[in-house]
């Protein structure tokens, strides 16, 4: 019975009705979880902004602007971290929960597609897109740079040296298929 009531329509509140009524036409036919994705965007907002105000509290300065150095560090560290995250064969752990294989696709990284429904289709087509991911990493790594800057130059500097490693193993490869 308590099932039931779950799913009756009637037992819905009227916010939910009334977010359904206006949301229904955005993609009928397919799950898009609206909800979910508002869920992830209000995580991603308080993680940054009470990062940003527990800064504040305890006195930390922030700086007028970042040096170009600092903002390409972050940049190619976040670019690095978000591919490792959610293309890499030995972080798929991390992802299973939230998606299902589909093929391995060469350079140690595998393709792998969202499941479920709600928030755990949401958190799937997070971890399988490094687009996605790379904004709450470099958010992360930012606010990183003014709470512990030797730690997240040292962190993003070995994130660095591997995309270099990484051109450098296809550079080789490449001239090896040429020889």
């Amino acid at each position: 019975m308590a099932a039931a009531s779950r799913t009756d329509p009637r037992a819905r509140s009227f916010e939910t009705r009334h977010l359904r009524g206006l949301t229904s036409h955005y993609a009928p036919g397919e799950e898009r979880p609206l909800a979910a994705y508002a869920v992830l965007a209000g995580v991603f907002t308080t993680a940054t902004g009470g990062s940003v105000l527990a800064l504040r509290a305890r006195g930390r300065t922030f700086p007028e602007r970042l040096q170009a150095s600092d903002i390409v560090l972050v940049g190619v560290a976040s670019h690095k971290l978000s591919r490792l995250i959610t293309k890499d064969k030995v972080t798929s752990f991390i992802r299973a929960p939230f998606t299902r294989f589909q093929e391995s696709s060469g350079q140690g990284e595998v393709e792998e597609e969202p499941c479920g429904h709600g928030l755990r289709l949401a958190v799937g087509e997070l971890l399988v897109c490094p687009y996605c991911l790379s904004q709450w990493i470099a958010a992360g790594l930012t606010i990183g740079l003014v709470a512990s800057p030797r730690v997240t130059r040292l962190a993003s500097t070995a994130l660095v040296a591997h995309t270099i490693s990484d051109f450098l193993q296809l550079a080789y490869r490449a001239a090896e298929d040429r020889a």
